[in-house]
């Protein structure tokens, strides 16, 4: 097999449901020439059974990473995927985000040697999560504002997220008062890179891991471009049991240690 153009990686932990939406997201991608390395923190027999029955119905390849369940250990997965890629340039989302068909395509045709790309998502109710079947999302359904604000989505300005087009969201990507960091939902980068600042830092539990990575990048003077309006999915609603005051506070301790020594290298990634 020839080696493909982009690798995906997208993590995921016990969440079938959600994780087959967003495989078959993948499936209508304009831009086809990709595989999806699922980055999988220790899920049960269902997610490998899921996997297996999706791999019969997509046109891409997919490759399943998985360690033992231990706790919250996405940065360690992730280290896992990341050398499991094959491709020269490795995009991150999570198996809780459904891509629009033109997500993969964006990415591809915006990336840049000394670039990573940071995208956005729109996040959706859990009754609206719920309901989206796989017939919706072949036709592009939920990314239809009309759509959503027919299931009970409210006029906001993140609406643009999904109705923005061409010039219009170029403008929105320049002038959004948010940074452009790593995001672990919708970001992209050159494998190099990554592996250059030796991956994710595993003493991170939930809570930054990705904004540090990025932070790291920085560091090592890679760029990022801004596409939140450019490069879309939708957010699924879940619950965040992982989330405690304690693994925030660690975590924003090695962030800024990360900052105040312009660290570009963590001793607990990728290489130990």
């Amino acid at each position: 097999m020839e080696i493909p153009k982009i690798s995906i990686i997208v993590s995921t932990y016990n969440a079938e449901e959600w994780l087959k939406k967003v495989l078959w997201g993948f499936e209508q991608q304009i831009f086809k020439d990709f595989e999806v390395v699922i980055a999988d923190d220790g899920s049960k027999e269902p997610t490998k059974i899921l996997l297996e029955e999706m791999a019969k119905k997509v046109h891409y390849p997919i490759v399943h990473v998985w360690q033992e369940d231990d706790g919250f250990q996405k940065s360690r997965i992730l280290n896992k995927a990341v050398t499991a890629c094959s491709a020269d340039y490795i995009i991150m989302t999570d198996g809780d985000c459904i891509p629009r068909e033109d997500f993969v395509q964006v990415h591809y045709i915006n990336k840049e040697p000394g670039y990573f790309i940071s995208g956005g998502y729109y996040m959706l109710p859990m009754n609206i999560s719920k309901l989206i079947t796989l017939e919706d999302i072949e036709k592009q359904r939920c990314f239809n504002i009309q759509w959503l604000k027919e299931k009970g989505i409210p006029q906001t300005f993140k609406n643009n997220k999904l109705t923005a087009r061409g010039i219009i969201s170029k403008i929105l990507n320049w002038v959004t008062p948010t940074n452009a960091s790593w995001n672990g939902h919708n970001s992209s980068g050159w494998k190099k890179d990554i592996e250059n600042v030796n991956g994710f830092d595993e003493r991170m539990q939930y809570g930054g891991q990705d904004r540090e990575l990025g932070e790291r990048l920085f560091n090592f003077g890679i760029k990022s471009k801004q596409l939140r309006y450019s490069a879309v999915c939708v957010h699924l609603d879940h619950k965040r049991g992982y989330k405690t005051p304690e693994s925030i506070a660690k975590n924003v301790g090695i962030r800024n240690a990360t900052k105040k020594e312009k660290s570009v290298w963590t001793h607990y990634g990728i290489t130990k």
